[in-house]
């Protein structure tokens, strides 16, 4: 896998072994921070982090800081070293955890960027509801989803944007005003 742009642009990185992840295509990642625009000095969290593809593509592109959050240790273990070899200490911080257990523990966190691409195969739905409650008022929450799934609803959230990538999609979540 490579960083796509920004400061780390062409750099490689190691995904995960086996099936656990989904690493995200260059296409989807691209497709993402298209939308986004600019995010410098933004704060991110990956809350089902697999590779790290999306923190690395954020630092690069000039967020402030990511937490990667990941509960496979073979996944968490090849963020460790991605973070190493791409020289990130300082800026991405890698937890191994169940993304609802370390929402609980850290209710008090918020992100100006929260990104969600939990496993297609066992959709943690727990998980995944207590993510908004990270969001800033005035951050965007994006949810990398089956393509012919209904979008999932989140309390105080709407959806903004939703780009279709055949059997995958990105929906693109605001707080309600």
């Amino acid at each position: 896998m490579r960083v796509i742009a920004g400061f780390l642009g062409g750099r490689n990185f190691n995904a995960p072994k086996g099936h656990r992840t989904h690493p995200m295509s260059d296409k989807m990642r691209g497709a993402i921070f298209g939308v986004l625009g600019d995010i410098k000095g933004l704060t991110v969290l990956d809350a089902f982090s697999g590779s790290g593809a999306l923190c690395f593509e954020a630092i690069s592109r000039g967020a402030q800081s990511c937490i990667a959050i990941e509960v496979d240790k073979k996944a968490h273990s090849c963020i460790q070293e991605n973070i190493e070899s791409l020289e990130q200490q300082d800026r991405i911080k890698a937890i191994r955890a169940f993304a609802n257990a370390w929402s609980t523990r850290h209710q008090a966190m918020f992100f100006d960027l929260i990104f969600l691409d939990p496993p297609y195969d066992n959709v943690p739905y727990r998980d995944l509801k207590h993510m908004p409650r990270h969001l800033k008022d005035t951050g965007i929450m994006v949810l990398s989803w089956p393509g012919k799934a209904e979008n999932l609803r989140f309390e105080s959230l709407e959806v903004v944007q939703e780009k279709n990538f055949g059997d995958s999609k990105l929906v693109f979540y605001k707080k309600i005003s």
